[in-house]
Protein backbone atom coordinates (compact mmCIF):
# COMPACT_ATOMS: atom_id res chain seq x y z
CA UNK A 1 0.00 0.00 0.00
CA UNK A 2 1.68 3.40 -1.07
CA UNK A 3 -0.22 5.33 1.67
CA UNK A 4 -1.50 4.15 5.48
CA UNK A 5 -4.38 6.86 5.08
CA UNK A 6 -6.48 8.31 2.45
CA UNK A 7 -8.39 11.20 3.08
CA UNK A 8 -11.13 12.18 0.72
CA UNK A 9 -12.65 15.47 0.97
CA UNK A 10 -16.14 16.60 -0.10
CA UNK A 11 -15.86 19.81 -2.40
CA UNK A 12 -18.98 19.36 -4.62
CA UNK A 13 -20.56 22.10 -5.92
CA UNK A 14 -24.04 22.02 -6.04
CA UNK A 15 -26.70 24.94 -7.43
CA UNK A 16 -27.36 27.90 -5.63
CA UNK A 17 -29.64 27.23 -2.61
CA UNK A 18 -28.38 23.50 -2.29
CA UNK A 19 -26.68 22.54 1.35
CA UNK A 20 -23.26 21.54 -0.02
CA UNK A 21 -19.40 21.45 1.24
CA UNK A 22 -18.08 23.25 -1.89
CA UNK A 23 -15.93 26.14 -1.42
CA UNK A 24 -15.11 25.12 2.89
CA UNK A 25 -14.18 21.17 1.56
CA UNK A 26 -11.57 22.94 -0.94
CA UNK A 27 -10.28 25.11 1.93
CA UNK A 28 -10.10 22.02 4.10
CA UNK A 29 -8.57 20.18 1.46
CA UNK A 30 -5.41 23.23 1.73
CA UNK A 31 -5.33 22.87 5.45
CA UNK A 32 -4.76 19.19 5.75
CA UNK A 33 -2.55 19.59 3.15
CA UNK A 34 -0.68 21.91 4.58
CA UNK A 35 -0.16 21.14 7.99
CA UNK A 36 0.55 17.34 6.96
CA UNK A 37 3.37 18.55 4.96
CA UNK A 38 4.92 20.29 7.80
CA UNK A 39 4.87 17.51 9.99
CA UNK A 40 6.43 15.65 6.92
CA UNK A 41 3.30 13.26 6.76
CA UNK A 42 1.93 14.01 3.20
CA UNK A 43 4.48 11.03 1.76
CA UNK A 44 2.42 8.26 4.26
CA UNK A 45 -1.00 10.11 4.02
CA UNK A 46 -2.80 11.38 1.12
CA UNK A 47 -5.48 14.09 1.34
CA UNK A 48 -7.65 14.92 -2.46
CA UNK A 49 -10.95 16.27 -3.11
CA UNK A 50 -13.48 14.24 -3.99
CA UNK A 51 -17.09 14.66 -5.54
CA UNK A 52 -20.31 14.10 -3.54
CA UNK A 53 -20.24 11.80 -0.06
CA UNK A 54 -23.73 11.86 0.16
CA UNK A 55 -24.24 13.34 3.29
CA UNK A 56 -24.74 16.96 2.14
CA UNK A 57 -27.19 18.11 5.48
CA UNK A 58 -23.85 17.61 7.41
CA UNK A 59 -20.99 19.15 5.61
CA UNK A 60 -17.79 20.06 5.04
CA UNK A 61 -17.58 16.30 5.31
CA UNK A 62 -14.78 13.78 4.73
CA UNK A 63 -14.30 10.31 5.00
CA UNK A 64 -10.67 8.50 5.81
CA UNK A 65 -9.80 5.07 4.71
CA UNK A 66 -8.43 2.44 5.47
CA UNK A 67 -10.76 2.86 8.28
CA UNK A 68 -13.77 4.15 6.25
CA UNK A 69 -14.84 6.60 9.10
CA UNK A 70 -16.78 9.80 7.76
CA UNK A 71 -16.59 13.15 9.53
CA UNK A 72 -19.21 16.19 9.52
CA UNK A 73 -19.74 19.46 9.93
CA UNK A 74 -15.46 19.32 9.73
CA UNK A 75 -14.14 23.47 10.27
CA UNK A 76 -10.77 24.42 10.13
CA UNK A 77 -10.42 24.59 13.90
CA UNK A 78 -10.85 20.79 13.69
CA UNK A 79 -7.88 20.19 11.32
CA UNK A 80 -5.06 19.54 14.18
CA UNK A 81 -8.24 16.98 16.11
CA UNK A 82 -7.87 15.19 13.27
CA UNK A 83 -4.57 14.97 11.70
CA UNK A 84 -3.61 13.93 16.01
CA UNK A 85 -6.26 11.43 17.00
CA UNK A 86 -7.24 9.95 13.78
CA UNK A 87 -4.29 10.07 11.18
CA UNK A 88 -1.63 9.97 13.33
CA UNK A 89 -3.25 7.51 16.13
CA UNK A 90 -5.64 5.87 15.11
CA UNK A 91 -8.81 7.07 17.32
CA UNK A 92 -11.58 8.12 15.91
CA UNK A 93 -12.72 12.26 16.51
CA UNK A 94 -16.09 10.88 17.97
CA UNK A 95 -17.91 14.35 18.06
CA UNK A 96 -17.48 14.56 14.40
CA UNK A 97 -17.95 11.01 13.44
CA UNK A 98 -20.96 9.95 11.24
CA UNK A 99 -23.27 7.21 11.41
CA UNK A 100 -24.62 6.13 8.51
Amino acid sequence: MRYKKHVFICTNQKVEGKKCCGGNGAELVNAFRDRLKEMELNTEIRVQPSGCLDACGKGPTMVVYPEGTYYGKVQAEDVEEIIQNHLVNNQAVERLELQF
